[in-house]
């Protein structure tokens, strides 16, 4: 039975993205269809004006059915901003067997029970993972099913964030109409998207620089340890340019991608950018150092920011494998070289594996969120239909 194609949307606060997947029997994804649009309408990674979104992402979705050729009446959502938060809950249950062998039965009862965390009314549940099961007193149990214990306890990572904010982006898709057949996590997404099993088990840190928001996910202990998102990015360094040096905003992206440096370098001391002259602002020039040193300032405080929460966890000591960078941000001059420094490991760029298709470079890392949301929908399919299920596990191996 073939699944059938599946549209991804990201709906970022400096473009919306749309892409339309095919998945082939060797579980690759072949791309049949992309479209972008300049976002307008969002701030943060949230709705600020559901019309003029809505024209946005309307104008994506009509280009990739245009390249695609394929009638969209259904996508894949990726959510992100700063209101979206991990907890740690376990659940505790007593094994029901007289003989005290944990069966299938007490698995499932566990996970419902641990999936039930307390949270306010005006926040919804995004994702539940499994981290390590208990038996008694033996922690770190990955299967405890045929094992004899009294007391069966799970820790599920629990993602969540503010009803009304990932229903505003649901909305913005219902207007044109589209029906949002799920909504899944930015930096989950991304995850999917780039990182190895290998990765994943010795441990690794997935960051996600987009323009409005900053999403982190973490592998630790070979299970997903940590994860959420800042409200702020790459579109903040470019207003921080902007302000420092009295430059229109085009100007300041421009500078930020063409000579901006996440580091300050003293090879660029004495050196200055000439900027021209626009409607409303005199041609000048911009000392390249203090340009670095803006860019810098903001880049390290984002960095800074996961690294403190990470610390606060504990978790850096089980991270084997480094820091990876994607999204837009990853593609800042000295970007990996400045992480090295704040988290003290190995960092590299991550970029879409297993994605083949269109000449358009999807392969960069700014289009891993959308690419892993491709993954994420195909799993889900496959996971509603039994037949598909044996196959998928062989290609992608267990959870995640």
């Amino acid at each position: 039975m073939a699944i059938p194609p599946v549209v991804a949307l990201e709906i970022g606060t400096s473009k919306v993205v749309a892409l339309v997947g095919e998945m082939r029997n060797d579980g690759h994804i072949m791309i049949t269809g992309i479209g972008e649009h300049p976002s307008v309408g969002v701030r943060k990674g949230e709705i600020t004006d559901l019309e003029n979104a809505a024209v946005c992402v309307r104008a994506a979705l009509a280009l990739a059915e245009e390249s695609s050729r394929v009638a969209i009446r259904q996508v894949h959502l990726a959510v992100s901003g700063g209101h979206i938060q991990s907890v740690v809950n376990r659940g505790t249950v007593p094994v029901q067997d007289p003989e005290h062998i944990i069966r299938a039965e007490d698995v499932e009862q566990v996970k419902e029970v641990a999936r039930a965390v307390n949270l306010p009314v005006d926040r919804a549940v995004l994702h539940t993972i499994s981290q390590h099961y208990h038996v008694d007193d033996q922690g770190a149990v990955l299967n405890p099913e045929g094992l004899e214990g009294a007391r069966l306890a799970l820790d599920m990572l629990v993602l969540h964030g503010l009803r009304a904010r990932v229903r505003n982006a649901m909305r913005v898709v219902a207007s044109i109409p589209i029906e949002v057949e799920d909504v899944a996590f930015g930096g989950l997404c991304a995850a999917l998207a780039v990182l190895t099993p290998e990765q994943k088990k010795a441990g690794v840190v997935l960051i996600d620089c987009g323009g409005g928001t900053t999403d982190y996910w973490a592998y630790a202990g070979g299970v997903v340890a940590a994860a959420g998102s800042l409200g702020v990015g790459g579109d903040h360094v470019t207003n921080d340019i902007m302000m420092a040096f009295n430059i229109p905003a085009s100007q300041a992206e421009v500078l930020k991608r063409q000579s901006g440096s996440a580091l300050v370098k003293a090879a660029g001391a004495g050196q200055r950018v000439a900027l021209p002259a626009e409607v409303g602002f005199a041609g000048r020039s911009v000392s390249l150092r203090a340009l670095h040193t803006v860019m810098h300032a903001r880049m390290d405080e984002i960095l800074g920011a996961i690294r403190r929460r990470l610390d606060q966890q504990g978790l850096l000591r089980n991270v084997g494998a480094g820091v990876v960078l994607t999204g837009g941000g990853a593609l800042m001059k000295n970007v990996t070289e400045l992480a090295q420094r704040i988290f003290g490991l190995p960092c590299a760029i991550g970029r879409p594996r297993n994605v083949a298709g269109l000449a358009t470079p999807t392969e960069g890392p700014e289009y891993a969120t959308v690419c892993g949301l491709l993954q994420y929908g195909f799993r889900h399919a496959a996971a509603r239909e039994p037949a598909l299920r044996g196959w998928f596990r062989r290609l992608f191996g267990g959870r995640d």
